[in-house]
């Protein structure tokens, strides 16, 4: 069993910025991908950004490319979200993953474990 515990979310002014970290109790597994997902009210929940185990691959969605920014401790088993420049529309619960044996978490079919979530709310 896996679990992720989230922190680092909160109200900001849009142009501000915000760190998420997550850290996964994961030591029976070494290899795995965490990621990012979000979900805003009345929208379904989409992916963000991931991140493969070594820390030297990285992947994100469009509407947060270079504003956003993945990285990672594996020592630690812990994943950071950078957001930069954040806008009203990123308003949302983001949620940590991890998929077992996988080089990035894509998709939600890919995760295996989903962590409580934490909000990130953008005002205008």
């Amino acid at each position: 069993q896996v679990q992720l515990v989230e922190s680092g979310g909160g109200l900001v002014q849009a142009g501000g910025s915000l760190r998420l970290s997550c850290t996964a109790s994961v030591r029976t597994f070494s290899n795995y991908a965490m990621g990012w997902f979000r979900q805003a009210p009345g929208k379904e929940r989409e992916f963000v950004a991931s991140i493969d185990r070594s820390g030297g691959n990285t992947y994100y969605t469009d509407s947060v490319k270079g504003r956003f920014t993945i990285s990672g401790d594996s020592a630690q088993n812990t994943v950071y979200l950078q957001m930069n420049s954040l806008k009203p529309e990123d308003t949302a619960v983001y949620f940590c993953v991890l998929g077992l044996h996988r080089l990035m978490v894509v998709r939600t079919t890919n995760v295996d474990y989903w962590g409580q979530g934490t909000q990130v709310s953008v005002s205008s």
